[in-house]
């Protein structure tokens, strides 16, 4: 979505100024206009990812987690062949961030793999220390049940129909369609080759231009857990 892409510019904005040694960082900016015409998807329309994985559309409202799951299944196949690989989606998502958090936090949600290693904890006290904050969610079974394709046609539900701020787990279970229709639940803590992803929602803390200041969250807190610490 179009904040989290502004974000991941203005983290290799600083990437480019500090050059934080032993550090590789590859990313992927996605913008959609959720705009009506010819070409643009209509409710129950299938789609197929580049994971193989047949969406259908729930809602056409959902398009920023429908912009983002081919790049993340790019990168998550990038990853693979990277060492100590950890994937980041970040968008201003859902209405659901704002209702649960405030105006002012981001919420970082992480997979197994993830949350073995403690990631959301130590994004969280990173942001903490440089005022960049963060409340920590989970993505739960019921997330995953959620988007399960509920006919032969379609292995994954995109979204259901009602807004994610009138919805149940309005903002975790988008972070279990991602991991779905990208193909990342191939790689949880059950199997061969876990990768570890995060899904950060910044809909609250991004800030509500014009009538807020735009923040720049989250790449204050980025900067701190990944760069600082290999200047």
């Amino acid at each position: 979505d179009k904040c989290g892409a502004a974000a991941t510019a203005g983290f290799f904005r600083i990437l480019s100024l500090l050059k934080p040694k032993n550090t590789k960082v590859c990313g992927v900016m996605t913008m959609v206009r959720n705009s009506v015409g010819a070409d643009s998807y209509v409710a129950d329309e299938i789609i197929t990812s580049l994971a193989g994985v047949r969406v259908r559309i729930g809602n056409t409202d959902a398009e920023g987690r429908m912009a983002m799951g081919d790049p993340l299944c790019k990168i998550k196949d990038q990853a693979k062949n990277e060492i100590n690989p950890h994937i980041y989606t970040i968008a201003t998502l859902t209405g659901h961030a704002i209702r649960t958090a405030g105006a002012a936090y981001s919420i970082v949600l992480d997979n197994g793999p993830a949350r073995q290693i403690k990631h959301a904890q130590s994004l969280q006290n990173a942001g903490h220390d440089v005022a960049d904050p963060f409340e920590i969610s989970t993505i739960r079974r019921e997330d995953f049940e959620f988007h399960k394709g509920k006919t032969e046609a379609e292995d994954v539900l995109q979204a259901g129909t009602q807004p994610s701020s009138a919805t149940s787990r309005g903002h975790q279970s988008p972070a279990a369609f991602l991991i779905m229709a990208s193909g990342l639940d191939q790689h949880g803590i059950d199997s061969s080759q876990p990768l570890p992803y995060s899904h950060l929602d910044i809909a609250g803390s991004s800030g509500l231009y014009p009538d807020t200041v735009v923040t720049g969250a989250p790449i204050v807190a980025l900067t701190a857990k990944y760069v600082l610490p290999m200047m």
